[in-house]
């Protein structure tokens, strides 16, 4: 498989050796074996290995997705999550125990800073935060430091790290490196060929593509799938096999869906970018955005995502009014699918929360709609305030 091209490889990643071209829906909770000794078997067996023996445990549609995601991830086995934040809180408890410290970059996905803040520090987990545009970020680690997470490109702003620059500090300490691999989807960003030892993706996002299904999902290295996986189980989580079959169908558009985002993405960021009442534009495929070096660097591609500062002066009240009546652009949380949103963004959860003269921010996600048709519809938006 690594010689034919990548659209090649999503076309049959998942499929069965002979017979549907696509695996179907198996669902079940009980396996039924033919003797006792076949049952022993199984269940020594699937303390190492991946095997049928209960429904919690997966399925055929499950294991088809999981080897799909494993493969465009590169890494060594992947374990599926009912959303991306479960999967988040997953891979949090499978590593991190009492006296741990993590740390995390600022501006990641707010419910991951949340669960951080609520949950793990009731558990005696405790966590800081450090600038993914601070060049002395090592010392913000601790003793107690087990897990460095990061989100790359982050939330809202989408600042880049250099993940085999970090990963390099990390594996010297015998730090975990974790990264939020939702941007990049797999195919566009690869985080464990970066040095990273797990990427987590919302499925629920690009993956999926269609708005109308919820996943996560974790891949990881071969030292520490096993922790992983043992989480897992103890928290009784799995994922329904509708739900494996549509990402595992989205992924079967994934590149072409993906080139056209991020074809109209830069195409409307260039627009937005000579725009007299946008003073900053956030998107690392924009030359000119402090992140495109590294995007350059270690992406192969971008997604729809664009987030816009309006200039200060500009009433908020106004510009809200405006978006409200974009015709195009639904108002929703969530992006990844087809469709395109527009949402405010929160200073407070960016690097930005202290800037002084900061304009009104929102992200932007760029669909499949006719970028001609989204740039009229927000020129329209534009004359309402100006």
């Amino acid at each position: 498989m690594s010689s034919v091209s990548r659209a090649t490889q999503l076309a049959s990643l998942g499929r069965p050796e002979s017979g549907w071209a696509n695996t179907p829906i198996i669902k079940g909770s009980t396996y039924l074996f033919d003797s006792l000794a076949q049952w022993r078997a199984a269940r020594a067996q699937r303390d190492t290995d991946r095997v049928l023996s209960y429904g919690a445990r997966g399925n055929e549609t499950v294991y088809a997705l999981e080897d799909a995601i494993t493969a465009i991830e590169g890494g060594y086995r992947s374990k599926l999550f009912p959303t991306g934040l479960a999967a988040i809180a997953t891979t949090l408890l499978a590593y991190l125990k009492a006296g741990d410290h993590l740390l995390i970059s600022t501006g990641i996905y707010e419910p991951m800073r949340i669960l951080c803040e609520t949950q793990l520090t009731r558990f005696g987990i405790t966590y800081s935060e450090f600038s993914p545009t601070d060049p002395h970020w090592e010392c913000q680690l601790q003793p107690a430091t087990r897990m460095v997470y990061v989100e790359s490109p982050g939330s809202l702003l989408y600042d880049m790290l250099d993940l085999p620059a970090l990963s390099q500090i990390c594996k010297q300490r015998d730090i975990l490196l974790c990264a939020d691999n939702t941007w990049g989807s797999g195919i566009n960003y690869q985080p464990l060929n970066l040095g990273c030892d797990i990427s987590i993706v919302a499925a629920t996002k690009y993956f999926g593509g269609h708005s109308d299904v919820m996943m996560g999902s974790v891949t990881t290295g071969q030292d520490c799938f096993a922790q992983l996986e043992q989480a897992s189980i103890n928290l009784g989580q799995t994922v329904p096999a509708e739900d494996a079959f549509l990402v595992l169908r989205g992924l079967r558009t994934l590149e072409l869906r993906l080139q056209r985002h991020a074809s109209s993405a830069l195409r409307i960021a260039q627009w937005l970018d000579t725009h007299h009442a946008v003073k900053t534009v956030f998107h690392p495929a924009l030359p000119g955005d402090p992140n495109h070096a590294l995007w350059q660097r270690d992406a192969t591609g971008s997604n729809g995502l664009v987030t816009i500062e309006f200039d200060p002066d500009l009433s908020s009240k106004k510009i809200e009014d405006a978006i409200d009546g974009l015709h195009l652009f639904g108002i929703g949380s969530s992006w990844g699918g087809y469709e395109s949103l527009a949402l405010p963004a929160d200073p407070q959860r960016t690097r930005l929360r202290n800037s002084e003269q900061l304009g009104y921010l929102l992200r932007l996600h760029i669909g499949l709609e006719d970028p001609a048709d989204l740039m009229r519809d927000l020129d329209t938006m534009f004359n309402s305030i100006t």
